[in-house]
């Protein structure tokens, strides 16, 4: 008898052992954890954003400065490939373009088959190419159309472009991979390329400068951030009739959370990030993270929110529930793209002078 309570003790100790890991993890939730720096990756890069593919791949896009795209494995976060953004566009069917020519990667989007990555160009460079666009413009502009690129992720080439606007920015793939859609800030509009046929199948008009763009998880809705005002533009992908959301003044990206019911932008002259209940109709708070808060993400759990501010050189982890900052960490000079990599639970930072900055949320 005198054994019994020993017998028992080991027994509780053995099952704490067990049972700890496990409720660690679920109590470790995203907005519970804490980032912590664990690398800095440099190189000939300049990346205006960085995108997780979910399954494994992390891209950087590298704009005029490098004339690029850098992937990297989200595990080992090893470089794996660098695609130069140069192309003949007669190879694809232009033919009065001869010799070879470059883009300027801004953003990317990874089709949910994983086969492939999107990425929009600021400009082209080469011969008939001679009026590129700027930061501040409109479609009377006249500056050159740009295109968009798709990259086979079996090969690591360019296989696919679409001539689409004046200085496209964003670009998402629907989740039923039926469309790529693409916002041009100097055209004022966004263009619907259709997957099955290849082309361009609708151009909708936004206004100055659209930028940022969320699609809800069933792809009934697209959402486009017109920077140049106050206002989000809620369009069915069906009909192409839209609504707007008045959600504040100089809207940049679009998150949504992960069961589409809640839209989180930041707002980048006054430094916030905003929500808005997509069920209820209403705006939800906001919250003030930094100067010039730029581009946006959302952990998997949909529990937390990865902002960065441009010229505040930080990012914030907001708890997308009630708005809450719960850390703020000095980044690097210039943060300017952002993207939680779901497989590691890590957050990467893009900085425009040439780093990217990865977290683990531990």
């Amino acid at each position: 008898m005198r054994n019994r309570p020993t017998f028992f003790v080991l027994i509780a100790v053995l099952l704490s052992a067990f049972l700890t890991p496990a409720l660690g993890a679920e109590i470790k939730s995203s907005e519970a954890s804490k980032m912590v720096l664990v690398k800095t990756i440099t190189g000939d890069i300049t990346p205006k954003s960085v995108r997780a593919s979910g399954n494994g791949l992390v891209s950087a896009h590298n704009m005029m400065y490098r004339h690029s795209i850098t992937f990297y494995d989200a595990q080992t976060m090893e470089l794996l490939k660098t695609v130069p953004d140069t192309v003949a566009l007669s190879d694809f069917g232009l033919t009065k373009y001869s010799g070879n020519y470059r883009g300027a990667p801004v953003e990317g989007a990874y089709s949910p088959d994983g086969k492939y990555l999107y990425v929009t160009n600021y400009a082209m460079y080469g011969k008939g190419f001679n009026h590129e666009g700027h930061d501040t413009c409109s479609p009377s502009s006249n500056y050159d159309k740009s295109f968009l690129y798709r990259i086979d992720l079996s090969t690591y080439s360019i296989d696919a472009i679409y001539q689409v606007g004046v200085v496209p920015k964003v670009v998402q793939v629907t989740p039923d991979n039926k469309y790529v859609l693409v916002s041009n800030w100097c055209s004022y509009d966004l263009k619907v390329i259709s997957v099955a046929s290849q082309k361009v199948v609708r151009t909708l008009k936004i206004g100055p400068y659209p930028r940022g763009i969320a699609v809800s998880p069933d792809a009934s809705t697209a959402y486009v951030a017109q920077m140049g005002g106050s206002t989000i533009h809620e369009i069915n992908l069906t009909t192409f009739t839209e609504k707007l959301i008045q959600i504040g003044s100089n809207p940049r990206a679009i998150v949504l959370s992960p069961d589409g019911t809640k839209l989180y932008v930041t707002l980048n002259a006054s430094g916030k990030v905003t929500a808005y209940d997509l069920v209820k109709r209403k705006n939800l708070g906001s919250v003030t993270t930094g100067k010039a808060a730029r581009s946006l993400t959302i952990s998997s759990d949909g529990t937390a929110l990865f902002v960065v501010n441009f010229e505040s050189g930080t990012m914030s982890k907001v708890r997308a529930s009630d708005l809450k900052v719960l850390q703020t960490v000095k980044a690097c000079v210039q943060p300017i793209g952002v993207t939680y990599e779901p497989t590691t639970n890590r957050t990467w930072v893009a900085c425009y002078l040439g780093q990217i900055k990865i977290y683990d949320n531990l």
